[in-house]
């Protein structure tokens, strides 16, 4: 989702949905691990938080933010919802 035009936080989200802790894991371990090769190219990987138990981590790219979700997580928090104004780059089922 493009933010940008709404929010002064960032830039873009990323919104994703992993359906176990250990793919929820996965998803956010590729994400860092990309954004770590990305941050040698002058954009940092500035932080990470939350735990697949949790259901919900967040990672922060600086003008991207990557939200990685459970379905349970991802329904309850319903950002597409919350940022409704936001313009959908793309959508993958």
């Amino acid at each position: 989702m493009e933010i940008s035009g709404v929010s002064v936080i960032a830039d873009y989200f990323v919104i994703a949905t992993g359906s176990s802790d250990r793919q929820l894991k996965a998803l956010a371990d590729a994400v860092a691990e990309a954004g770590e090769e990305i941050a040698k190219r002058r954009v940092l990987l500035k932080n990470v938080d939350g735990q697949a138990e949790s259901g919900w981590i967040l990672i922060d790219l600086g003008d991207v933010i990557v939200h990685i979700f459970s379905p349970l997580q991802r329904k309850h928090y319903n950002l597409e919802g919350l940022w409704a104004e936001a313009k959908v780059l793309l959508r993958v089922q």
